[in-house]
């Protein structure tokens, strides 16, 4: 009964996913199998190989020791080029890559402890794509290419931008991969933020994950009754916004005390997908 931990995108809130990690591993759930998707795929290509509570503390440290500038580095005429169409993109993504190299363990996907597969889109079909063998770093560093913001990643002479685009929580590419048992991850978004984000990149990024919830809720009343599904409610309200790194113990330490208490429990008809609602509102 092959299970599956389904990793969704969601920029800094990937932080939300370490406290979630964290009640499973500590529930004794242990997969088969790991899809992630943009900073889904980083947190996956680290947990892969360390699926234990010491690896999971592992990982906090790095959300904790992360900042914007690190990889969102501010560089006034590089932005400019990409607005003046001298290049397709607006910052350099050698701080993502260097982040991914120093902590993801293998070079190949197919190498990994736990069976990795990385979803990523390709930019002239306009299809996501499951990626489960080649290159670890290339592949989570597409998965992981805000368009626009980041360049493509080229693999195999295809050109490949974050998989969030179409696909920001690829339960469809877990269940095709054989998973009968699937827990979903929702990082979730920015729900309750008081004011409207006022940079640039605040705006693409809030804006690229505003749509997640719907396509996610459609995917998961599509397969709740072929496959055994359970959804980790995403943290609500967040008023975190979309370019501050500097929340990640605050975001651990509740979603991981609220995935704690919910897998505590029992949820006999509730609708998975409706665990999705922001009470909030």
């Amino acid at each position: 009964m092959p299970t599956a931990v389904v990793l969704s995108g969601g920029a800094n809130l990937g932080a939300v996913q370490v406290g979630m990690l964290r009640a499973l591993i500590e529930h004794d759930v242990r997969p088969d199998m790991i899809v992630g998707t943009s900073v889904g795929a980083i947190n996956g290509g680290y947990i892969a190989d360390r699926w234990s509570v010491e690896g999971v503390l592992g990982l906090g440290e790095v959300w904790m020791a992360l900042r914007r500038s690190q990889i969102f580095p501010t560089r006034p005429i590089g932005g400019f080029f990409g607005f003046v169409g001298r290049r397709d993109h607006l910052v350099s993504p050698d701080g993502l890559r260097r982040i991914v190299r120093r902590h993801v363990p293998q070079r190949r996907l197919e190498d990994f402890a736990i069976a990795l597969h990385v979803v990523a889109t390709d930019v002239r079909s306009g299809l996501d794509r499951c990626l489960s063998s080649g290159p670890a770093v290339d592949a989570i560093v597409a998965s992981a290419s805000i368009p626009g913001v980041f360049p493509p990643v080229r693999i195999d002479d295809r050109d490949y931008i974050d998989g969030g685009v179409v696909n920001n929580t690829p339960l469809s590419h877990a269940v095709d991969a054989g998973a009968t048992t699937v827990w979903v991850l929702p990082a979730g978004f920015a729900c309750g933020l008081t004011e409207t984000p006022g940079s640039a990149l605040a705006m693409t990024l809030h804006a690229v994950n505003l749509p997640i919830n719907r396509r996610l809720q459609i995917d998961i009343e599509r397969f709740e009754g072929s496959c055994d599904v359970h959804v980790l409610p995403p943290l609500c309200p967040v008023a975190v916004s979309p370019t501050d790194f500097g929340q990640a113990r605050e975001l651990m330490q509740r979603s991981h005390a609220a995935a704690t208490a919910w897998l505590s429990d029992d949820h006999p008809g509730v609708a998975q997908s409706r665990l999705l609602d922001h009470p909030h509102r």
